[in-house]
């Protein structure tokens, strides 16, 4: 797979968890209209839909891993950076194929691109304390080499 269009999948899936966390729409049917409005050229789409449609689906497992790791409740955590810090979660448990320090530094662009000033900062620790949890083998196997 190339990375960029899995970069720009995810990019687009971030948008897409965003507005559904916003109006509460039908995550297929948001995806939907991604397809039409927006240039979707070099983009893994499949792993764009996957997300935007599968996050909300895994909410209640994502949010109890996300919830201990926070300073504050989700409910006050900026919605951009909800949405990204639910995406790598996901990843965490889904996708085991993909190196945690992958997941974490694809999340912090995401929060530098689209998240608050020091947003990225914010989501690199929260997803540190979940990568040691979630992944604590890859985790500690990494820190012996």
């Amino acid at each position: 797979m190339n990375p960029s269009k899995r970069r720009k999948g995810r990019r687009y899936a971030v948008q897409g968890i965003y507005q559904w966390q916003l109006t509460d729409n039908n995550p297929a049917s948001i995806y939907e209209s991604m397809l039409v409005d927006v240039n979707l050229n070099k983009t893994d789409l499949p792993y764009m839909e996957e997300l935007i449609t599968k996050v909300p689906r895994h909410l209640e497992e994502i949010d109890q891993i996300l919830e201990p790791s926070l300073s504050r409740t989700l409910a006050e955590v900026d919605p951009v950076e909800r949405a990204i810090l639910r995406i790598a979660t996901y990843e965490f448990l889904k996708h085991p194929e993909i190196p945690y320090r992958v997941v974490i530094n694809e999340a912090i662009e995401q929060a530098k691109t689209f998240g608050a000033e020091d947003g990225h900062k914010f989501v690199n620790g929260v997803l540190d304390k979940i990568s040691t949890q979630v992944r604590a083998e890859e985790v500690n196997a990494s820190k012996k080499q």
